[in-house]
Parts: structure tokens; C-alpha cells; sequence
């Protein structure tokens, strides 16, 4: 029998010990030196070996699962268990040097997340959360927002680096939350953007466009925190289906009204 909370103690310390190695590199970090995957899709020699040190550390606590990554340093192989990782999430903060950035690994068990540790780097925050056992940060229950309409949210996004031909869709639904709301923000890291959720300080985030290792060790800290979170359509699929919707569980209705009226799938 696996025991979460064991394995939950030695992921933060595998998080955190990738982030000190990210924050020693931005010390002297060379822009030359980022490579650049597609369009607006930037990776770093950074981001490999912070991948590399995430999955050789996972690898030893729990042999019998398969890995997500990023960078593709390890691959699925049909387990019932399957690591999620992003090791630097908010990459492009990082390049230029903003200090928002975040290591995100999460736990997939058959169909269901598990686990999830993020780790902030810059404000030494991290998150955490087993199925069933609450939600964390740095040691201290944290909770959802109780606002309970969304003229008195802060609503968090993220703006696509691709995909733009839903962009003004999109534009549409910023533009009627601005005026709904108390604002958007974009903070440039999916993970704390959930995280913010998680801990109150926002009321909800969408975004399209994502990645399982964008979300996943965020959606199970809202969930454990007393969040809700859906795909677009209210929907299940927000792993593997490129949009999530993460709130304090209060406004989902109301914020998921908001971008359906424009969203088209």
C-alpha cells in the first residue's frame, strides 16, 4: 500500500531542492542561452535539469510510476501511477527575470490526481495536498475565499503564447470580467494561479490552451482547500482538455456563465 503522506513529505523536499537549484541559476542566468520549442515557447538549460533532478529523486520513492514531464525526460509506460511535472512553471517570468515561478508536481492515481506540491521559489511558499487531507501552505491549513458573487472576486488568468485564433473570444470575456469584478490578473504561472485560488487570494482562474503539468498539482491544493474545479463546460476534462476553470466553488456558476456566453469549443 502507497503511503501518500510519506511520499507527500519527500516531494516537497524534491520541490524545494529543485528550486534552489533554479534560484541559484538566475543569479547569473545568460539570455543566450534559452532555446526557444515553438512559437513564444521558451525553454532553458534550467528547466532540463531542474527535470532531471525532479525525476531522479520521484523515480527512487515510488518505482512503480510513470511520468508527464515537460521536457520529456521520462515517458508513460501503462502504470496505475504517473507523476506530472512541471519543473518550472512561468518559465518566461523567469528569463526575464520577474520573480513569479513556480516546480509543480503532481500525482495521478489511475484517473485521479492524488497529490500536489508547488513550490514558489522567490517567496519560499510552498503548497501542498493529499486526496482527503486538506490543503497547505508551509505548514498551515489554508482555505478558498467565501466571497459569493463574482462583483466581489479577483478573477486570475493566463494569456496564450499560441492558439490565438480564439483570441478575441477570449478578449470578449476579459473585457465583460473587468467590468464584473474586482479585476483580472495575470500572474505568468497557471500553478499559482491556482494556488492563489487555493489560499484566497484570488476567487477564481480560467485558462485555455494548458497542459496537464500546467494544473495538475494546482487543481488537487483548490479542490483540498474547498474549490471547485471544471473544464469550460462544467465538465471533468480539464486535465487532458486544455481549458480549466478553478474557483472558491461559490462563483463557479456565475464566472462559467460569463465565458460561455462567447466561448465556442
Amino acid at each position: 500500500m502507497v503511503d501518500l503522506l510519506h511520499i507527500l513529505e519527500r516531494t516537497k523536499e524534491i520541490a524545494k531542492e529543485a528550486g534552489a537549484f533554479i534560484r541559484e541559476e538566475r543569479k547569473n542566468f545568460d539570455l543566450e542561452k534559452v532555446e526557444q520549442k515553438g512559437l513564444n515557447d521558451l525553454v532553458s538549460y534550467v528547466d532540463k535539469e531542474a527535470e532531471k533532478i525532479i525525476v531522479s529523486r520521484l523515480e527512487v520513492i515510488l518505482t512503480e510510476a510513470d511520468f508527464i514531464t515537460e521536457e520529456g525526460t521520462a515517458a508513460r509506460d501503462g502504470k496505475a501511477y504517473t507523476w506530472i511535472i512541471d519543473p518550472l512553471d512561468g518559465t518566461t517570468n523567469f528569463i526575464h527575470g520577474l520573480p513569479v515561478y513556480a516546480v509543480s508536481i503532481g500525482l495521478r492515481y489511475k484517473d485521479e490526481i492524488v497529490l500536489g506540491v508547488v513550490y514558489e521559489i522567490n517567496q519560499d511558499e510552498c503548497f501542498y495536498a493529499v486526496k482527503s487531507h486538506g490543503a497547505y501552505l508551509n505548514g498551515k491549513r489554508i482555505q478558498v475565499s467565501k466571497a459569493r458573487r463574482l462583483a466581489e472576486s479577483l478573477i486570475a488568468t493566463g494569456f496564450p503564447y499560441s492558439g490565438f485564433s480564439k483570441i478575441d473570444d477570449y478578449l470578449k470575456i476579459l473585457r465583460s470580467l473587468m467590468e464584473k469584478s474586482h479585476g483580472v490578473r495575470r500572474v505568468g504561472s497557471a500553478a499559482m494561479d491556482l494556488c492563489y485560488v487555493a489560499c484566497g487570494r484570488a476567487e477564481g482562474f480560467f485558462e485555455y490552451n494548458l497542459k496537464p503539468y500546467d494544473v495538475a498539482a494546482g487543481a488537487i491544493i483548490v479542490m483540498e482547500a474547498g474549490g471547485k474545479i471544471s473544464d469550460f463546460r462544467q465538465g471533468s476534462d480539464y486535465l487532458f482538455g486544455g481549458d480549466i476553470l478553478a474557483s472558491n466553488y461559490h462563483i463557479h456558476e456565475e464566472l462559467d456563465a460569463e465565458i460561455q456566453k462567447v466561448w465556442r469549443k
